[in-house]
């Protein structure tokens, strides 16, 4: 018997969270393996850590509690990894060395695999002078594309990308150049963009009343808010971004205002942080806790929940102690508030298993509930900890309790905490769960709607022949080994198929109960109305949310799922690509074509020698390994590390064409070189030049710095209009907006997490 719900499940568990050697051989044999991996981890903190191995074995079992991707990847392999999926860093100082050494910090962080986020508020505007050098400052922007350039650079541990938020407030001078800087599709792209929108601002725009940027106590610029307001919309509107954060709410509903300023959220939003402050994230499944689903009656077993919340606390606060982090800085806040964000998962499909339609105003209620009742667990679960191990080290009883999310506390938590104080000092968050979803039997993802009933996924077989694998939303898995091919209720509805504000209505009802914040995108129609788009975001302030991300399909940012004009009913499953996905590398065939290149490198006594053989698939020629060679001793190592890496990747399918830019932005301390009228910024981006000619030669690659010419792996079919990028890791074109992050709804893929 297995304990995955869905083949993609086993695979994702496999792929992102096993255990294994350096050579791939599994340490992790079973599921169950890594659960008890994680439980020994985490109880090790503990004065009894058999007593808590097993409770905390328990509540994971089953993929009822999920923690965040960091926690199940690292914990208990003994890697020096952080177990805190991401950061805010410090305030960067307006000055060039402040700004370097900010730089270097999150170059450290990342390299450990956190994501960070930054407020570029801090450094002044372009054009402002700079006193002693006679010049003029470059800007915030120009120091994000260092930023941006340096994250391309560094492979996070887990073999993930690093993702970064860049923040600036909405009265900085240069925020209209941070407003359109993704419309540039090639500048900023490691980055999520946000503005942070004041209550003062919002007024503004309100009253059509004058707007002033300032910076230093110097007006730059006065212009009209609604117009800086409508520049934001129509931005997002086409681009998807920049999101907003409503940062005067933030900072008045912390529970730490008294000790802190927030100005940055983690990468996807949902944990605005002080400088230096870290999110600790994990998620209840709600799918997995419906009594009787479907039936008469049904409803999330209150007491199982109390009390898988409080053994979830327990654990959370736990990685506080059981983590490595890459900064001192970042150690001693965490350890100073202890904060930590647990949230939910599973939630739409938990409403369906009840009989309600998500969006419904009786859905919303529901939301409500069951977000208040997790939070009261979890503060009452915080204070035990208190009383056994003592409050965190910030804790003022009166000034906490006169924070706005405590004041609206019921009464009996707030006596329990002014009696006892409490372990930590938040501990709501929801946030992105698009892999750990997967990972769980592909349950609804956070509090997002379900995205599709079901889809298809085909898997390339090491014979070449194609297999295809149905992935089915968890609920809708239930009802048909429940009902068989019944038709599913009018109550079942999609993403796609939802009215904006009924996002927004949902958002706003877990807001209430979530003490950070929440990471949510509002699906909304290509053909929306662009007056009808801002009422989303004007709904959003009104009604409590602290931020604000949608998603429109269009041509810049790719249409992701094919609706078929005319249906009535939302479609059961995604038609849109016929698509392959290699499960497993293909055998080497006995004979292969390809080309050998020279490459002659300054200050090097020997050549290099880049040999690139081919394989044939469906009539298509791609790369399929990669030999480098050189007599120069110093090159031995990185040049067999580099040939067996590549080989693998390339054996693997899908788009590989990012092996070219990724060597390609690599750059070398020492300097590079001047190569045929180019500067090649390191020996590895000049053999990522070679191989992006020879895919152009193949014609895998359409030309320099282009994208693939006809991708081998895929065929497109049913398709309308764009179908966006293809997912780097895989090369389907499944890639859709969680959670405000693009993720790959076939291998799990996703910058974020």
């Amino acid at each position: 018997m297995t304990r995955f719900a869905a083949p993609i499940a086993e695979q994702i568990w496999d792929m992102k969270y096993r255990f294994k050697q350096a050579d791939g051989a599994p340490i992790d044999r079973t599921v169950e393996d890594s659960w008890r991996r994680i439980a020994r981890s985490l109880a090790a903190v503990e004065k009894d850590p058999s007593k808590w191995e097993d409770r905390f074995f328990h509540a994971l079992e089953d993929f009822k509690y999920l923690p965040a991707g960091r926690i199940t990847a690292g914990a208990g392999t003994g890697r020096d990894v952080t177990l805190f999926n991401c950061f805010v860093m410090g305030t960067i100082p307006d000055s060039m060395g402040g700004i370097f050494d900010m730089l270097k910090e999150a170059a450290l962080t990342m390299q450990q695999g956190g994501g960070i986020g930054y407020d570029f508020s801090t450094i002044r505007p372009r054009g402002a002078a700079v006193h002693g050098v006679a010049a003029d400052a470059s800007g915030p922007l120009s120091f994000m594309d260092v930023w941006d350039a340096m994250c391309r650079t560094i492979m996070s541990a887990g073999s993930r990308r690093g993702a970064m938020m860049a923040t600036m407030r909405c009265d900085h001078p240069d925020i209209e150049d941070f407003i359109t800087a993704k419309s540039d599709s090639a500048r900023l792209r490691m980055f999520n963009l946000s503005v942070l929108v004041t209550d003062a601002f919002m007024e503004a725009v309100k009253a059509d009343g004058p707007w002033e940027l300032t910076f230093g106590g110097k007006v730059y610029h006065t212009l009209e808010a609604r117009d800086l307001w409508n520049k934001i919309m129509r931005a997002t509107y086409d681009y998807a971004e920049p999101g907003v954060i409503f940062i005067d709410r933030i900072n008045e509903a912390n529970n730490l205002s008294y000790c802190e300023t927030i100005s940055a959220t983690n990468p996807c939003g949902e944990q605005p942080l002080p400088p230096y402050g870290a999110c600790l994230l994990g998620s209840i499944n709600l799918a997995r806790l419906v009594d009787r689903p479907f039936e008469e009656g049904a409803e999330i077993d209150g007491a199982q929940l109390d009390e898988l919340v409080a053994t979830a606390v327990r654990m959370m606060d736990n990685v506080v102690d059981a983590s490595k982090f890459p900064l001192e800085a970042q150690a001693q806040e965490a350890q100073a508030k202890r904060r930590i964000g647990l949230g939910v998962t599973g939630l739409a499909d938990a409403l369906l298993m009840v009989g309600l339609r998500y969006g419904s105003d009786a859905a919303a209620e529901k939301c409500e509930e069951w977000l208040k009742r997790i939070a009261r667990a979890a503060y009452l679960a915080s204070v035990e900890l208190a009383r056994e191990k003592g409050a965190f080290p910030l804790f003022d009883a009166e000034k906490y309790l006169a924070s706005g999310t405590m004041q609206m506390m019921d009464e009996d938590v707030r006596a329990a905490i002014a009696e006892h104080g409490i372990r930590n000092a938040l501990l709501t968050s929801i946030a992105p769960t698009g892999t750990i979803s997967l990972y769980a039997g592909n349950v609804s993802s956070g509090i997002e709607p379900v995205f599709a009933y079901s889809y298809t996924r085909k898997v390339l077989q090491k014979d070449g022949s194609r297999t295809e694998e149905e992935v089915v939303d968890y609920a809708v898995q239930m009802w048909r080994e429940k009902f068989g091919d019944a038709e599913l209720p009018d109550y079942f509805v999609n993403a796609q198929t939802l009215a904006p504000l009924d996002h927004v209505k949902m958002q706003a009802a877990a807001q209430k109960w979530v003490d950070s914040s929440i990471s949510k995108t509002i699906n909304c129609p290509e053909d929306i109305d662009f007056d009808a788009f801002k009422d989303v975001y004007l709904q959003a302030y009104e009604t409590g949310c602290k931020g604000c991300t949608t998603y429109r399909p269009n041509d810049v940012t790719g249409s992701v799922l094919s609706v078929s004009e005319g249906s009535e009913k939302a479609p059961e499953a995604d038609q849109g690509a016929d698509v392959i996905y290699m499960s497993e590398p293909l055998d080497r065939p006995q004979a292969l074509e390809g080309s050998t290149y020279k490459l002659k490198w300054p200050d090097s006594e020997h050549a290099i020698y880049l040999t690139v053989n081919d394989i044939i698939i469906n009539g298509h020629r791609r790369p399929f390994e990669v030999f480098i060679n050189s007599k120069n001793m110093e090159h031995f190592a990185w040049t067999v590390a580099l040939t067996r890496m590549i080989s693998a990747v390339f054996r693997r399918g899908g788009d590989v064409s990012f092996v070219v830019e990724e060597l390609k932005a690599v750059f070398d301390p020492r300097g590079g070189a001047w190569q045929n009228g180019k500067y090649i910024p390191s020996i590895l981006a000049a053999i990522g030049g070679v191989l992006e000619r020879h895919m152009i030669s193949i014609g895998f690659l359409e030309g320099e710095g282009m994208g693939l010419k006809s991708d081998p792996q895929a065929q497109v079919v049913n398709m309308e209009g764009n179908r966006g990028k293809a997912c780097p890791s895989c090369g389907q074109y499944e890639m859709r907006m969680v959670e405000g992050c693009m993720t790959c709804m076939s291998c799990g893929h996703s910058k974020c997490g």
